[in-house]
Order: structure tokens, then sequence, then C-alpha cells
């Protein structure tokens, strides 16, 4: 009797349910940008993950959730082809505490550390183009909502994984509940607002980066992708045309109107299958023309725009992200 009750008691906490398995697919047009395989075992979360935006990387993440949904431990290897080779690979480590996250980051050129207050936020880490972390917000946000009908919106905290990101700190997100399984999201690095399906078990279906600059596409798989070989295509592809190329080539647009002469130099989305005016760009809604670096506008001489002076020489608009 005594040696099945210690039987028992020893399988209270142990991790026996049966892992579901699923993957993640983001495309712009016709271009796969992102493909993700997903292993979740009650709190735990195992992904690889490659993507091109437009540095291709690879990616194995270990997660364990905290009892809010947000993530209480992340374990990540990068590995980035086309970086030099002693900073190739990279590897990153949070924990998060009740009031603190605390992050390491260490490659072959330095160990970084840091710690960040969070205010007893529930905590996600941001990736771009990650969609299982996508997931992870919905989730923890529509079941927060859930336990009370008098909120319709449950915000988050947010850390960064990639090298471009280590000046941020902590960052805002918000998750808004829509009808019929719609859900919204935004956060301080996405400019607009993304749109998601989401199942009676807070299953990612679909997402949408239409309202966004991340004109993206998103769809849930059941049976995950060979993350190994998409990732060597992507990286063989990126050898081949001679390094990084960015998802937007470079364009310039020139008029000259009386005596000024303009310049618009900027990066222009590619049709990628898609049709962009009146489908991706609504033709109701204002566009900023660029995609990438920021757009630079240059007049000969001073001119005024709705009333506004603009002196001679260049200008650079609001930078925007891959389209």
């Amino acid at each position: 009797m005594k040696r099945l009750l210690l039987l028992v008691v020893g399988c209270v906490g142990c991790t026996n349910q049966p892992a579901e398995r699923y993957g993640f697919i983001a495309r712009l047009g016709h271009d796969t940008i992102s493909v993700e395989s997903v292993t979740r075992r009650g709190n735990t979360l195992t992904s690889d993950e490659v993507d091109r935006f437009p540095r291709v990387r690879r990616r194995h993440t270990e997660m364990t959730l905290a009892a809010d949904g947000g993530i209480k431990r992340l374990v990540m290897d990068i590995d980035t082809p086309s970086e030099p080779a002693n900073q190739r690979k990279r590897h990153i480590v949070a924990d998060v505490t009740k009031d603190s996250v605390i992050m390491t980051k260490r490659d072959g050129v330095e160990n970084k550390r840091w710690t960040f207050a969070t205010g007893g936020a529930t905590m996600m880490a941001h990736i771009p183009q990650m969609y299982s972390l996508y997931e992870l917000y919905f989730a923890a946000g529509l079941k927060r909502m859930a336990t009370s009908a008098q909120i319709d919106t449950a915000g988050f905290k947010q850390f960064y994984i990639d090298r471009e990101f280590d000046r941020f700190s902590l960052h805002r997100g918000v998750v808004r509940k829509g009808l019929d399984g719609r859900a919204e999201i935004l956060h301080d690095w996405l400019s607009g607002v993304g749109d998601a399906t989401i199942d009676s078990t807070f299953h990612l279906l679909s997402y949408s980066g239409a309202r966004t600059t991340y004109k993206v596409d998103v769809t849930r798989v059941s049976e995950p992708p060979d993350v190994r070989t998409i990732g060597q295509q992507f990286a063989d592809a990126e050898a081949k045309a001679g390094g990084v190329k960015s998802l937007s080539v470079r364009d310039t647009a020139r008029a000259t109107i009386g005596g000024a002469t303009f310049t618009v130099d900027y990066g222009r989305p590619l049709l990628r299958g898609r049709r962009l005016l009146g489908d991706v760009i609504p033709f109701d809604n204002v566009w900023r023309t660029g995609a990438n670096a920021a757009t630079q506008f240059t007049t000969s001489t001073q001119i005024t725009v709705a009333g506004i002076r603009v002196p001679a020489g260049a200008r650079f608009c609001d930078q925007d992200e891959s389209s």
C-alpha cells in the first residue's frame, strides 16, 4: 500500500500529457518567408523555425510558460549563416521572475546581460515572423478576458531577441477581442493592427498583417513542416544571391514642376503574385510610398505643401518594414 501511495504521489507533477504537434507558414504573396514546427506539451513548448526577413535565421527554442500563459523561461539558439563566423551562433536565455526579466545573450564576440523590471506584467517575446509567440499572446489574452465579461483587452510587456533590438528595453503589447473567433494584436514594434482567427481552444488558426506594414498571411498546419530542409534552401538561395537582399528593392521617382526638381528614393514592394493597388493597398487608404529603409524625399528648392514650407534638400520619411 505504501509503495502504491508513493507511485501516485510521484506522478502528481509528471508531464505525461500527449504532445501536440503543428506548425505555421508565413507568406508574402506566393513567397514563403518563414516556417515553424512546434511541439507543445502542457506548459512546455519547443519550436524549430527559420525565417528570411530578409536575413536568414534558423532558431531552436525551448519555452516554459507561467500560470498566466506568459513566458517563464526561454532558451533559444540562433544560427545566422550570413553573419561573421564568430557571430553566426547565438545563445539566448530569458528568465522571468515575479518582478523582473533577466536576459543573457552570448556569441563568439561578447556576452550581454540585462535585467528589466516587469511590474508584474505577463511577459512575451517578440520575433517578427515566429508565430508560436503570437499564439501565446492571443491565448493568454483571450483566457484572461474569459474570466470577466467586463474586459475586452489584455495588456502585456515584451522583450526582444534579435541583435537589431538589443538597445531596446521592454515594450507594451495589447490583445483585443473581436467577434466570431476574431482577435487583434497591437504592440510597440508593429505598425498597425494584426488580425487573427482563434478557435475555442485558443489555437491560432490564421493571422493577417494586411493592416500593418508586415503584409503577411499566416496559416496553421497540422503537419509540422520540414524546417531543416527549408532552412537549408533559404540559406543556399541567400548565398547564391551574394548575401542578404532586401525584400523590397530600392527605386527612385523623379519629376520637374515649375523650377523645382523632385526625387523620391524609396523601397518598392514586389508583387510576389499579388495585386498591390486595390488589394494589398486599398484605394481608399492613405499609403506611404516605401518599404524597409526610410523613404528619402529631395527638392532642389524651397517649396510649400499644404501651407507647410519645405526647405531645399533631403528629408527622410518614417521607416517602414517589409511589405
